[in-house]
């Protein structure tokens, strides 16, 4: 079964005849290109267009993170999945407002649903209960009116005043050593905002990869407006699976102090996490991809990767009128 594989290691990746390799100063390995599925690039690293042809042919998307382990960008191959027909109902569910909105709330729904599991299962599980209840039924209350959204705006609307009350109850939910009063993005001003733009970042680029592997079209999104330079197919997607993958991850590593305050660097106005913090979050995330779950529709046992690939699938037979399509809920 192909695997992500990540390099942290500056040094220079290569082509030799049909293998890739990575030099840097340990030494030069050999990376199992047949087995990749998508390539994470964090360190310093000179490549050259034979390394790019390569990854292409063997259709390996690359995702590429800064030195201080935010997302630059990703090298996308040429799909080899290509469906005019699908596209041409994509673009029409996009322009015809009704149809773009009945995708987006649904988006939304899932994405509510799987923020208010989170909070209710920390509810029995921290000192700070009452404050949890009193969080989810507002987060109850807020996704109600998803159903009433007259547009994308207002349905955005919703979904920020829904994200405000979710990350309010992480105070609640991570231990009071913890510094987090708000979401801050750009930049991010703690370790807690640190570990959801570094998580985000890996989420979004999942969710590329497995668009890729579908005959999607990245560029064309539903509710994210789409625009220049993003694939904002993948900022929809990865709505639904950012609360049950990268919190889940960030709570469970803040409150095993597997990472802390410590691991991170501060310049200027903003905080990124050290290489190691980076490192430990990437292992863990990496299992969590590969943890499996027994699905209940499909009676048998799929990882959380596979997940994703499945919502393109069921997006596509949405898109194709085969059914309609029911964004994925966790029930754990």
């Amino acid at each position: 079964m192909s695997r992500n594989y990540y390099i942290f290691k500056s040094g220079r990746v290569s082509r030799q005849d049909n293998t890739l390799y990575v030099e840097t100063n340990e030494g030069k390995r050999p990376v199992p290109v047949e087995d990749i599925d998508s390539l994470y690039l964090f360190g310093e690293l000179d490549l050259n267009t034979k390394f790019l042809n390569f990854i292409a042919q063997k259709n390996v998307p690359a995702h590429f993170f800064n030195y201080y382990g935010f997302y630059s960008g990703s090298f996308y191959p040429r799909e080899y999945l290509n469906s005019g027909f699908l596209l041409v109902k994509q673009v029409d569910y996009y322009t015809n407002q009704k149809k773009r909105l009945a995708i987006a709330k649904e988006l939304e729904r899932s994405a509510a649903h799987n923020i208010i599991r989170n909070i209710a299962y920390y509810q029995g599980r921290v000192k700070d209960s009452d404050y949890l209840a009193e969080a989810r039924d507002e987060a109850q209350r807020l996704a109600s009116g998803i159903d009433d959204a007259a547009n994308i705006p207002e349905l955005m609307g919703v979904e920020g005043s829904l994200r405000e009350v979710y990350y309010l109850a992480w105070r609640h939910i991570l231990g009071p050593d913890i510094e987090f009063e708000k979401r801050v993005r750009r930049p991010p001003d703690n370790l807690v905002n640190a570990l959801i733009s570094f998580g985000n970042s890996m989420m979004y680029s999942t969710v590329l990869s497995e668009i890729y592997r579908s005959q999607l079209n990245p560029t064309i999104s539903y509710l994210h407006q789409p625009g220049e330079r993003r694939f904002s197919l993948a900022l929809d997607l990865a709505e639904i699976f950012k609360p049950i993958i990268v919190d889940r991850l960030i709570f469970t590593m803040l409150n095993t102090h597997q990472i802390k305050p410590e691991d991170t660097h501060k310049e200027s106005e903003f905080c990124y996490l050290s290489e190691d913090a980076r490192k430990l979050f990437v292992r863990g995330y990496e299992e969590k991809l590969q943890t499996t779950i027994k699905h209940r529709r499909l009676k048998r046992s799929v990882s959380y990767q596979h997940l994703i690939r499945l919502e393109c699938y069921k997006l596509i037979k949405h898109l194709n009128g085969m059914e309609p399509y029911e964004s994925f809920r966790a029930w754990w």
